[in-house]
């Protein structure tokens, strides 16, 4: 990874990502990686885009097929500063170029509209990254102000680990950026990485803003988690509870890019206007 960036032409069918926002952002800008890590967990951790037929599945980042990595004779492999020590070995097969999002000092979605804009100059589709982005500010605002129109109470925004530990979302990442960008207040005030998240005990929700309302971002764990927390002495005396301030959300990419951001705040509008 040195000298000048790598490109390749519109079109080319020989991209390939070892990250699934960078593959999504692909899907977003008109073109289809030729293979992605991890594919038969695309529909579970991504859910949309859909990723279409004949993209090449490359194992999981702790496991890559290099084999078959070098057998579809890549022009491009997008990485990430997290699968930095693969560098060398990937760059035996083909160029490597490698893109920071989730890092310190970085604001998610800001890095995402600057590396969307750095990933479309190297596939050849420029154009198509200034008008994706534009679709997104647009989309942004309008969610703003259908949020300026319900007087939001400040929100939380978790994943349930199991039913005594959830992440719980804010500082950097990408879902309190969104929140932030269509003006609602992140109920949750205490620390949280630059991923995005903290992990916290369900007794810290406490915490939590009196008014605040949570949404929860499936897959739940357990399933019927919500069930068993409604015998839980400790759920029942939250305020959110008492309230009935709980919505549950579709799952959505928590380390995606600017197409993951516009579904996550869509999704959460969508449930604060049914719960207003």
């Amino acid at each position: 990874m040195t000298g000048a960036p790598a490109t390749v032409r519109a079109g080319d069918d020989g991209v390939v990502s070892l990250d699934y926002g960078l593959a999504s952002t692909m899907l977003a800008l008109g073109q289809t990686p030729r293979a992605v890590v991890s594919l038969r967990n695309w529909a579970e951790w991504v859910v949309v885009p859909t990723m279409p037929a004949g993209v090449v599945d490359l194992g999981t980042t702790s496991e890559l097929n290099l084999e078959v990595l070098t057998s579809i004779q890549p022009s491009l492999i997008l990485s990430t500063a997290f699968l930095a020590a693969l560098d060398e070995k990937l760059s035996r097969i083909a160029p490597v170029e490698r893109f920071t999002i989730y890092a310190e000092h970085n604001e998610a979605l800001d890095r995402s509209y600057a590396e969307t804009l750095r990933l479309s100059t190297m596939i050849g589709r420029a154009e198509e990254a200034k008008a994706f982005l534009s679709h997104a500010d647009a989309t942004f605002d309008r969610l703003r102000g259908r949020t300026r129109s319900l007087a939001v109470p400040p929100v939380a925004v978790i994943n349930f680990i199991d039913n005594r530990h959830a992440r719980i979302y804010g500082g950097p990442g990408l879902f309190s950026g969104a929140m932030r960008r269509i003006g609602l207040e992140n109920a949750w005030k205490g620390d949280a990485s630059y991923w995005g998240f903290q992990t916290i005990g369900l007794e810290q929700l406490a915490e939590l803003d009196e008014q605040a309302h949570l949404i929860v971002v499936s897959p739940l764990l357990p399933s019927d988690i919500l069930t068993q927390l409604s015998e839980s002495p400790l759920w029942t005396s939250l305020p959110f509870v008492k309230r009935q301030r709980i919505s549950v959300i579709p799952g959505v990419l928590m380390f995606g890019m600017v197409q993951e951001a516009l579904r996550f705040s869509t999704l959460v509008v969508d449930v604060l206007e049914k719960a207003a």
